[in-house]
């Protein structure tokens, strides 16, 4: 079994998209409590680029017990003072982002190979300098760029004392076969003990499964954010990776030590900080991720979970919730009457099912517990369900 290390960017890639803005004490309180998860790596942000980054690296940098942490910086002399100057050097990993493909070297960037290579190792040789021991190069773009290019930027990196590599599919471009090919490589250019990072995007909802595909082949760690939060379509999840490494261990000879049954209590806090909306249907997170509408499914939960649930939603501090509405059939009213010691002719549990789901819930749910207690009130007056 190989042990997966987790960086969390949800405080530097995740806010930088649109309407994710947090200030310096809100991201140290995501900091600690993601932290509690078990992470390895938490990026700060960029210190160079506002105060407001700045303080909460400064802030993190402090009160971080267990979990290192990392700074943002262009291969730029400044941005790398000032991040030292935020943090210190102590548990400390400066990530300086390379330039890596010609259609970024040319359309972005406006300079030559050479110039782009030239600014990494000086940029790593100064990071050095200033007692940095732990040295990431982030390759943006590594996706698209020409394996020429990529084999020569990271083999002279690890000459100058890079030790870690972040392979990022930033416009989420590869399939699985393709990133883990890519992933191959790398680890073949830069040898342990450097690590890999893979770093995937969710263009095509591929990043968690690209992620995996990249750890599989090699890399040592995943770069991943909370709910998947981040530019354009978002992130690898890292509820979602962590989820796979826990349930799959026996198929990838991968684990990790993210404690799964908090994840969620976090997640909460981040949408409460960014005011995002719980989407219904997203995975772990999602709030109907652990339920059910459909009668044909619940007859199947009711009678053992195990039927649906492959993904246990007490493993994530979650519940089931069974939901009634008019795709539940009359199963589940039998159930809840069963429940309630409440025995009826078949004519009667037609009419029930007509005034209780049929015409009460329309096109909508209802929790289970609603239902049962209103049948309650109308069929075992004075029980305590009714009452509750």
């Amino acid at each position: 079994m190989r042990r997966v290390s987790f960086f969390d960017t949800s405080l530097r890639d995740g806010e930088q998209a649109p309407a994710n803005a947090m200030g310096p004490k809100d991201k140290l309180e995501l900091a600690l409590g993601i932290e509690s998860l078990g992470v390895d790596r938490i990026e700060t942000g960029f210190p160079a680029s506002s105060p407001s980054d700045f303080e909460a690296t400064r802030l993190i940098s402090q009160h971080l017990t267990t979990a290192s942490f990392t700074t943002f910086c262009r291969a730029v002399p400044k941005d790398i003072e000032t991040a030292v100057e935020a943090g210190g050097t102590a548990r400390h990993q400066v990530q300086i982002a390379a330039t890596g493909s010609d259609i970024h070297l040319e359309h972005k960037r406006r300079i030559t190979r050479a110039q782009g290579l030239a600014e990494v190792l000086e940029a790593i040789a100064f990071a050095r300098s200033l007692g940095v021991e732990d040295v990431s190069v982030g390759i943006e773009d590594a996706s698209r760029g020409e394996e020429d290019l990529l084999r020569e930027l990271t083999e002279r990196s690890v000459e100058a004392g890079a030790s870690c590599f972040v392979v990022a599919d930033t416009s989420g471009a590869l399939t699985p076969e393709e990133y883990a090919g890519l992933i191959t490589k790398f680890r073949a250019w830069a040898p342990s003990p450097v690590r890999i990072a893979t770093h995937c995007h969710e263009d095509f909802g591929l990043s968690t499964a690209n992620a995996l595909a990249g750890l599989v082949a090699g890399a040592d760690e995943v770069q991943a954010t909370l709910g998947g939060i981040g530019e354009r379509a978002g992130n690898t999840a890292l509820e979602e990776i962590a989820a796979l490494l826990a349930y799959k261990q026996d198929v990838t000879g991968l684990y990790s030590e993210i404690r799964l049954d908090r994840m969620y209590e976090v997640y909460t806090e981040l949408r409460r900080i960014i005011r995002l909306e719980e989407p219904r249907n997203k995975a772990i997170f999602g709030t109907y991720a652990f339920g059910t509408a459909a009668g044909i499914h619940q007859q199947g939960i009711l009678r053992n979970p195990a039927t649906y649930e492959y993904v246990e939603p007490a493993r994530f501090g979650r519940e089931r919730s069974v939901l009634v509405g008019r795709h539940s059939g009359r199963t589940v009213l039998r159930h809840l009457l069963d429940e309630l010691g409440v025995t009826v002719t078949d004519a009667e549990l037609n009419e029930l099912y007509r005034v209780h789901i049929a015409e009460r819930t329309g096109g909508d749910c209802e929790d289970l517990a609603v239902v049962k207690a209103r049948l309650a009130a109308e069929l075992v007056p004075g029980s305590a369900v009714a009452a509750a």
